[in-house]
Formats: C-alpha cells, sequence, structure tokens
C-alpha cells in the first residue's frame, strides 16, 4: 500500500491541485455507500463532481439515493445522454439531455442543482456540463413544486452505483472532487472558472459552507479502503463514505490514480507522481475484431474473429517517453506504436506499415511489417516497457527493465510523425494491461523519459507567447443580418480571411482577405471571377463589418476568421515574385501573384512546408484548385465541385510544397499568362491544425480520426468517389451530436444529413455513409478550439 496522505506540491499562481481520482471499474462492481443519520433538506442541494468516462454502458450510475426497493433516484450516463430520474414509484421527474457524452479521452465536470420550491419548473432542476447550462432535453419531466427527493433522506446512497431492489447499476470510469451542497442550489462557478490563459473550465476549490449531510470527497489519502480513508470527507462533516471493491494495492488492479483534471507536479520518472490527463487505451477506434476494454481503459482485450489493434488517446511528436504493458493472459501479444493515422476498422493490425512493434510468442520485431529478429521471447506476468525517443528517433523495449535494443525509426513511415502506443492481441482474448504513468512503473523509467500525461506535452507554439487559445488565431462565428448587412463582433483578434456562409438560406459562400482588399470577394460555390462591393468587407480589432446589400435580410450566418498579417507585403522566394500576408505562428498565408503560363515557383511565406494550398484566378473565369498532402502534387480537388481526385501533373508541377515556396505548372487553374491569381496556404501546427486522410468503415460507429486538440472546424472531402465537400464547426452545435453542415461547393442552406462526434482530441464519424461510406478515401482539414493538453471532454 501506499503512504498515507499526498503531500501536496508547490502549487503554481492561482493553481488548484487535485491530488487523485478514484477509479470505478463496472465489472468489479466498485462503489461508495452513505446512509444519513436523519434527513435534511431534500428540496434545495447541489451535486459536483470531475468525471472520465470509462465503458460507454446504459446505466453508469454517479450518484443514487432510494429506498432499495421501489423508490430511488440517480444521475447517470445511459445511452451517452446523461439522465437525471427519480421513480417513487412511479417516474416523479426524468429529464435526458439531447447532448451525447461519449469522449473518454478527457474530463468533464459536472453540476446538478436541485431547488424544487422554484415556482417555474425548469428552475427545479439545473444541469452544467464544463461551466455551461444543458438547457436540450429529448424529455423533460420535472418534479412538482416543493417536491421531496430521495437525496438527503435517512436512506442509502451510492457513488457509483444504484440500488433498486432487483438490480444493481455501476458506474464506470473514474471521478473526483465530489461535492454535495446540502440546503444551496449552486451554479458551477463555486466549483470552477475559466482559465484566463487557455480559456479552458478548470477546478477551483468550493469555499462555501457544506450543510449537515454535505460532503467532499477528493480520495487523497489511499492508505487503506476504509471510510475514514479512501472513502474520506473532506468537509469538516464527518459524512464519510465506505468503499466497496476497491483496491490501493501496487500494481494493475490499484484504483487510486493521479489521472486529474488538474495538472501539476514534476516527473520523477517513477510513475505515479506527475499529475494531469493521462493517456488510457481508445475505444473510441472500430476493430478489425471485437474489442473490450475494462479497469478505465487501461486493459485490452481481443474477444473474437482476428487481431486487435489498441491504440492510445495520446499521441507524441517530439521529447522522451515511457510506458508499460503487462501480459496477463497468454503470449499473443505485440506491444509497440504506430502513427496516428492507423486505422484498424479493416485491416488485420499484426502485420502493417505505419507500425513497430516487438511479438511475444518469438521475441521479433515487425516494422512497417517487415518481421526480423530482434530480442527475448517474454510471456504471461512478464513486464514490456516502452521507451519512445523522439529526440534520438528510436524506440527500444525492454523485458523486465533489461533492454532488447534501440530500434532507428529514421527509414520507417514513422518518421517525423505524430506516434501513439499500440498493442495488438489475440482472437483468444489476451489482455494487455497498460499503466502510461498513472500509477507507480514496476520499473523506473530511463533517464529522463516521461509519463503518457498533459502535464508533461509541451505547450503549443500557437500563442505561447501571449495566450495558448487557438481562438486568437481561428475562430467562427454566427451573426443575424438585420437589414442585409452586419456589424459582427467576437471574433476575438482582425481577421485577415473571413468565409461568410448564409445558414438558413440559400446563399453563396463569399471569400474575403486582407491582400485583395476589402472591395473584392470571391465565392467558393462557382468559378466566376472576383467581383467587387464597395468597402463590402471591412475588418475590425474583434470581426467586421458587411456592408449593407452584401447579405440577405432577417437571415442566420456563420463566419469562419483567420489571422493572417495584415494586407501583406512582396516575396522573392520564388520564380513570382507574390504578395504575401503569412502568420508563421498559425501556419497560414494569403498570397496573391500573377501568371507567368510557364513552369514557376511562387513564395508562401510559412517557413514550413503547407499541407493544403487552395488557389483561384481572380481574373478569369476557372475552379478552385486544392492542393492536399495525402493526395499528393500530381493531383488536385475542386474545392467548387464533387469530382474525385483528378490526376494533373502540370496544375502543382508534380512538385511538392517546400518550407519557402509551392510549385505551379502551366494549368490555367494556378498559372495563365498574366491571370491574378489568390492562393490560401496552410500548414500544420501541432495542438492547432491539422491534415490528412482516413479510410471510411461504412458503419455509424464511424473512423475516429486523432487530431491532438478538440477541433473547432472540420472539413472532409471524399477523393475516389464523387462526393461534396463538407464543414462543421462548434459555434453552430456546441454540443455532440454534431450535426449542421455546410457545402463549400454549394449555395443551398445548411442541412443535418451527416454527423460527427467533435471530441477532446479529434473526431469521430457518426454517419454510416456520407463522409464514411466503406473503403471510401477522405481528406480533411481541421483547426482547433483547444489543444489536448487543455481540452475538456465535450
Amino acid at each position: 500500500m501506499f503512504a498515507a496522505k499526498d503531500s501536496l506540491l508547490t502549487r503554481p499562481s492561482g493553481g488548484y491541485q487535485i491530488s487523485r481520482s478514484l477509479r470505478f471499474n463496472s465489472a468489479d462492481s466498485a462503489y461508495l455507500n452513505r446512509t444519513p443519520a436523519s434527513a435534511t433538506n431534500r428540496q434545495i442541494f447541489t451535486w459536483s463532481a470531475w468525471v472520465k468516462i470509462g465503458k460507454f454502458v446504459a446505466d453508469s450510475i454517479l450518484i443514487s439515493s432510494g429506498n432499495g426497493s421501489s423508490a430511488w433516484g440517480n444521475i447517470e450516463f445511459n445511452s451517452n445522454a446523461i439522465t437525471i430520474i427519480e421513480v417513487n414509484p412511479g417516474v416523479n421527474y426524468y429529464l435526458v439531455t439531447t447532448q451525447l457524452f461519449r469522449d473518454p479521452s478527457a474530463w468533464y465536470h459536472l453540476v446538478v442543482a436541485f431547488d424544487t420550491t422554484q415556482a417555474t419548473a425548469s428552475n427545479r432542476i439545473k444541469l452544467y456540463v464544463n461551466g455551461v447550462q444543458v438547457t436540450s432535453f429529448t424529455t423533460s419531466t420535472y418534479p412538482s413544486q416543493n417536491y421531496n427527493t430521495w437525496y438527503n433522506s435517512a436512506t442509502q446512497h451510492g457513488v457509483g452505483r444504484l440500488f433498486d431492489g432487483l438490480v444493481s447499476y455501476y458506474f464506470d470510469g473514474y471521478q473526483t472532487e465530489v461535492n454535495l451542497i446540502d440546503g444551496q442550489a449552486l451554479t458551477p462557478s463555486s466549483f470552477g472558472e475559466t482559465n484566463a490563459q487557455t480559456g479552458v473550465w478548470q477546478p477551483k476549490a468550493y469555499s462555501g459552507s457544506y450543510g449537515t449531510n454535505g460532503f467532499y470527497l477528493n480520495f487523497s489519502d489511499n492508505s487503506n479502503t476504509t471510510a475514514a480513508t479512501l472513502g474520506k470527507d473532506y468537509s469538516g462533516n464527518g459524512n464519510n463514505w465506505t468503499p466497496n471493491n476497491f483496491s490501493v494495492t501496487a500494481g494493475a488492479g490499484n484504483d487510486s490514480l493521479v489521472d486529474v483534471p488538474t495538472p501539476y507536479g514534476v516527473d520523477t520518472g517513477v510513475g505515479g507522481t506527475v499529475r494531469g490527463n493521462y493517456c488510457t487505451l481508445n475505444p473510441l477506434i472500430v476493430n478489425y475484431q471485437t474489442t473490450t476494454y475494462t479497469n478505465g481503459n487501461l486493459e485490452g482485450r481481443a474477444t473474437g474473429g482476428g487481431w486487435s489493434g489498441m491504440q492510445g488517446t495520446l499521441s507524441v511528436s517530439t521529447g522522451k517517453w515511457y510506458w508499460e504493458v503487462n501480459v496477463t493472459t497468454s503470449d499473443n501479444i505485440f506491444v509497440g506504436i504506430a502513427r496516428t493515422t492507423m486505422n484498424f476498422a479493416t485491416i488485420n493490425p499484426q502485420n502493417v506499415s505505419g507500425s513497430v512493434v516487438y511479438f511475444a510468442i518469438d521475441g521479433h520485431k515487425r516494422v512497417d511489417g517487415t518481421d526480423t529478429t530482434y530480442g527475448a521471447t517474454f510471456a504471461i506476468g512478464d513486464i514490456i516497457g516502452v521507451a519512445l525517443d523522439l529526440d534520438a528517433n528510436t524506440v527500444t523495449f525492454y523485458k523486465n527493465n533489461a533492454s532488447q535494443g534501440a530500434i532507428s525509426l529514421a527509414s520507417t513511415t514513422l518518421n517525423g510523425t505524430s506516434i501513439i502506443p499500440l498493442n495488438v492481441t489475440a482472437i483468444d482474448g489476451t489482455i494487455a494491461v497498460c499503466n502510461f504513468g498513472q500509477r507507480p512503473f514496476v520499473y523506473t523509467a530511463p533517464s529522463g523519459f516521461k509519463a503518457l500525461c498533459t502535464q508533461n506535452l509541451p505547450t503549443p507554439t500557437i500563442g505561447a507567447t501571449t495566450a495558448t487559445q487557438a481562438g486568437k488565431f481561428f475562430n467562427p462565428v454566427t451573426f443575424t443580418s438585420p437589414n442585409g448587412g452586419a456589424v459582427v463582433t467576437g471574433v476575438g483578434f482582425q481577421p485577415d480571411f473571413t468565409w461568410n456562409k448564409a445558414r438558413s438560406t440559400a446563399e453563396s459562400h463569399l471569400i474575403f482577405d486582407a491582400v485583395r482588399g476589402n472591395s473584392t470577394y470571391l465565392i467558393t460555390n462557382n468559378t466566376n471571377v472576383e467581383a467587387t462591393f464597395t468597402n463590402g468587407w471591412i475588418p475590425s480589432s474583434d470581426g467586421f463589418t458587411i456592408a449593407v446589400g452584401g447579405l440577405s435580410s432577417s437571415q442566420t450566418y456563420v463566419a469562419w476568421n483567420w489571422k493572417a498579417n495584415g494586407s501583406g507585403s512582396s516575396n522573392t522566394s520564388g520564380s513570382i515574385t507574390s504578395t504575401v500576408s503569412a502568420n508563421t505562428t498559425s501556419g497560414f498565408s494569403v498570397v496573391t501573384y500573377t501568371g507567368t503560363g510557364a513552369n514557376a515557383t511562387v513564395g508562401h511565406g510559412l517557413g514550413v512546408a503547407p499541407s493544403m494550398v487552395i488557389t483561384k484566378s481572380r481574373s478569369d473565369v476557372g475552379g478552385w484548385a486544392v492542393y492536399h498532402i495525402s493526395t499528393g502534387a500530381s493531383y488536385y480537388l475542386l474545392l467548387n465541385g464533387t469530382s474525385t481526385a483528378a490526376n494533373e501533373p502540370t496544375l502543382w508541377n508534380n512538385t511538392a510544397p517546400t518550407s519557402t515556396r509551392f510549385s505551379i505548372g502551366t494549368s490555367g487553374a494556378a498559372n495563365t499568362s498574366a491571370a491574378t491569381y489568390v492562393a490560401y496556404c496552410f500548414a500544420p501546427i501541432a495542438g492547432y491544425s491539422a491534415f490528412g486522410s482516413y479510410t471510411g468503415n461504412g458503419s455509424a460507429d464511424g473512423v475516429f480520426v486523432y487530431t491532438g486538440f478538440r477541433p473547432a472546424f472540420v472539413m472532409v472531402k471524399r477523393t475516389d468517389s464523387t462526393s461534396d465537400w463538407y464543414i462543421w464547426d462548434t459555434k453552430r452545435d456546441t454540443y455532440n451530436v454534431v450535426t449542421n453542415t455546410l457545402l463549400p461547393n454549394s449555395s443551398g442552406a445548411e442541412t443535418s444529413a451527416t454527423s460527427i462526434d467533435d471530441l477532446s482530441n479529434g473526431f469521430k464519424c457518426r454517419s454510416a455513409t456520407v463522409v464514411n461510406a466503406s473503403g471510401g478515401t477522405y481528406i480533411y482539414m481541421a483547426f482547433a478550439e483547444a489543444p489536448q493538453k487543455f481540452s475538456l471532454a465535450r
């Protein structure tokens, strides 16, 4: 067992520290229970907790109360919605959120405030998620005025379990900072606040009174599993809870972890020290065969049909990282690393390009699918350490702390990519037990290697000197045009590129930028030349004005805004002199140039190679040509069309962009003699933007796409078959499922024909077709709302 109680590390300025979380494994029937000595205020109270989801199961109970037979009330995740219900024995209140909660990779803050004395029914129960009130419910039956709930009654209460007399339901995941305030209906501001630097909701200490039956559980004392230690109430009331079926013994079964929503501390390499949101296995990945996850997604098991590839929830591209895997049932397992773009939905993961693995049964390594001798075999009970050194570009596997030798990544497909943990287990039910540092390692990590935790991730370079908010460089806004024009604020910066589209009516996409000037615009859904509209778009320090006559009256709009660097300056990096407005911090530039009709290059000003370039002739009728890194320099797509990726080497001169310029050939789409052009260039920035591809699986349980941040904007296009382009953003859809879609190639109004889940570390397709057709190849571009280092579950 561990030392009695965590000592607090030095607090950062203004920082609040959470020491530990408690893992509730539903397979263990783990829960806490308490029966108050007497009833108190059953009408007015507040429950608050920080929660990280494990399994997506029906009736995953957060807190409950009742008589243990026909009458009970609880707050739970049920079919991915939050449900607040009481049966006594008929239904007395019943709220089910429209919003779905299925992000297992980060923490949620939940607050439920009861006040049944309120005259207005909807004020009697209020739910908040990450500081924002939830107001949309598929079912909304509120309690009658002055109704006495089962909470704070002298009956059995459960954290992580419901007692209904027939069957017991349990929670699966992690909880910490569990508060119940007896006698007060509070808002989230009593328990959390917005971080001024990151713009993300974070915990703060509750400083008010608790009332007689109130309590505060932080699970910081893991010296034992008694009510006076693990179940201790830190409110001062002494309302301790009895833990059931938890373990604090060192090893895989330990349920006291340092996976918490407040990052702090220094990683010493022993594991179980530094605090933050930790990597787990990702149950959102659709596998080649059925895979089950337990123990807070730290254990994965293949359960039939073939081999299962299990990826982590957190990737890295620099630094030194260490984690351990324990084999508990057989030796049919590979342990290793993979590119984040690996898709195991339709391929056998044991022998494919894009991974480096160490195989138990023969000790071989498989590098990009090629099998060669490597090290010792390993079997049940052995601990396999993975030391990923991205400074030296190697990975070393350890068997029971004995190095099996460094493997170079330089000549592999993983070279220079974002890398994520990978376990591959077999049909026979092999269990891989992972420890990414949320509990002590069996063996101390090699010197300088760190646990896979958000606290250890580098701060993204995007705005690191001022603010880490991605919204300082890209931000969507929604607005209404009252009279055919609009004054729009809330962008957060002066935009240099605004892409505007009507939502409620059919109207063309309008493109404005600071280099071409505020009196010109282009339209993405047609091939027209540049048009003029005197002072049609005038940017300001926090938004822009679109003059009357530029929009339709009384319609709703969305505008996607990027920050470049003003009106631009001359750039001579290419054979054609261009005018460039470049923001090297955010990887975006606006480029104008005049074509020559001969093979040429154009400077883009980014300092790194762009992954996406969109060009359009300003002076000639012609399409919007798109270069994307995933289709390559021999192909192009049309932003204004639905066609597949077309093979046309003369467009980009069959040459990929470099750090200083992009190439153009003799195609009129990018280089007619004397024609004027604009190009919008985008380079990936870790934690802020991502450009890649994926293959659809044809299921509503669709492909998960890792971006390393919570997207604010996603655009997707199929490349191997005709299809529209699709855009989603988190201003039009503030919660999951994200359904409202606009098409760059169409003037049509907003629809909800397809959907994704927007998550703390990427997005997941939730449509069986459209952007997820079986075997279909898709490209995407995405921009962050918050990097994974700071993002909460959504």
